[in-house]
């Protein structure tokens, strides 16, 4: 007897058995879907939170979101969730979402532990950086610079720069392990650096920021691990110096 195998035209197999019903494999599809969407809410949510685009104390709600985005309120849920289990982002008892405000304290502690693992990253890419790395780097720099110096420079735009900089030379130390942990600290500093490339055009045309990047490029280029380092370091403590001097975090 010839055994015919079932084809697309037949049907779903489940249907044809009766076994198993074929909305159990439309939940599943469902599921699937659902899980993308919110990956990809959670990655724009992130990108948006690391270059600094949303300010602290800033708002929104789940509803509002999702029908900016053109989705559901599930996968915005979802990846609110990931962001508030990462201390990015918290819930407050109306059910807004808030990007949380930072205490000094906070900050300073935070500003600290940078220095420490950025310093590293730092140090380990002037040693381990490729030439096309370290090319990145430079690009960024340039790019930065070059926004630097208009006439009256878009501190968005400044922002953006200094965080793909910043991340470029961090990819280039291969750790990515350290990677991790510092996109998690990124991602609780980085609306806070609205208070630095945002508090005007000349704050980023008088500010440091610039040399900072020139040493930390002459630094990779060099293969100088401890001039990467020190150059880093200088960067972040002139800008926490700044935000501080702002006196506008918390107690």
């Amino acid at each position: 007897m010839e055994h015919k195998t079932p084809s697309a035209a037949d049907g779903d197999a489940s249907e044809v058995r009766g076994d198993e019903p074929a909305a159990t494999l439309d939940a599943r599809v469902g599921r699937i879907v659902r899980q993308t969407l919110a990956d990809q809410v959670y990655g724009d949510l992130k990108e948006l939170l690391l270059s600094g685009r949303a300010a602290p104390g800033e708002r929104f709600t789940l509803r509002g979101l999702a029908a900016a985005i053109g989705t559901s309120a599930m996968p915005v849920r979802e990846a609110v969730s990931r962001l508030v289990a990462e201390n990015a982002l918290e819930v407050l008892p109306n059910r807004a979402v808030r990007v949380p405000l930072m205490p000094r304290a906070r900050f300073a502690e935070l500003r600290l532990i940078r220095i420490s693992l950025e310093g590293l990253a730092a140090a380990t890419a002037a040693r381990e950086a490729t030439a096309e790395e370290i090319a990145e780097v430079v690009r960024c720099e340039r790019a930065f610079a070059a926004e630097r110096d208009k006439k009256r420079p878009d501190g968005a735009a400044a922002m953006r720069h200094n965080k793909d900089l910043h991340f470029a030379l961090y990819r280039a130390a291969h750790l990515p392990t350290l990677m991790g942990m510092i996109e998690g600290l990124w991602l609780q500093i980085g609306p806070v650096l609205n208070l630095d490339f945002r508090a005007g055009p000349e704050r980023v045309r008088q500010g440091e920021a610039h040399l900072h990047h020139a040493r930390l490029v002459a630094a990779l280029k060099a293969r100088d691990s401890d001039a990467a380092r020190d150059a880093l370091v200088a960067d972040i403590w002139s800008a926490g110096d700044f935000i501080l001097s702002r006196d506008v975090l918390p107690d």
